[in-house]
């Protein structure tokens, strides 16, 4: 330990001091941290029994712009008929699918993270394992009939 000066108070400073919120900026995007600022919001809201997955789903929805809305709205159409036992929250600030409180599928903007496609991912909670390896994320650029049906399926076999 350094030794102070004669006259001088010793000062004590955080063992983080002030070099980790900058680190944080460094590390993480401006999306990143708004999705985590997200996240932190939606877990006190669902601590004092302010959440309405749903409504907090819909809300998500209607805030994103074109094409994703529409995507987003026929996704969550989807989902609701091929798992109605799946329940609507939001995920870091995404429309997310639960079951027993666990994120089974999301829906990820393509705005949310600047990317060129949305994505429509699975957790680790869905079934979809097939062998050693399988995809858990999909890119999606529009959503015809072929796609809606396959989405389906994925979504039916993840909660199986």
């Amino acid at each position: 330990m350094a030794e102070r000066e004669p006259g001088k108070k010793a000062t004590r400073r955080s063992a983080r001091g002030t070099t980790g919120a900058a680190k944080a900026s460094e590390v993480f995007t401006a999306e990143e941290r708004a999705a985590m600022r997200e996240l932190v919001q939606e877990r006190r809201r669902a601590s004092s029994g302010k959440a309405d997955g749903e409504s907090d789903v819909l809300a998500k929805i209607a805030e994103m712009p074109e094409p994703d809305r529409t995507m987003a709205e026929r996704l969550h159409a989807i989902i609701k008929a091929s798992a109605p036992d799946l329940s609507p929250k939001t995920w870091y600030g995404m429309p997310a699918y639960a079951r027993n409180g666990k994120v089974v599928c999301f829906f990820q903007n393509a705005q949310k993270f600047n990317a060129r496609y949305a994505t429509l991912g699975f957790s680790d909670a869905a079934n979809l394992d097939e062998g050693n390896m399988w995809p858990t994320s999909f890119a999606l650029k529009e959503l015809t009939a072929a796609e809606e049906a396959r989405i389906a399926a994925l979504v039916r076999k993840a909660v199986s």
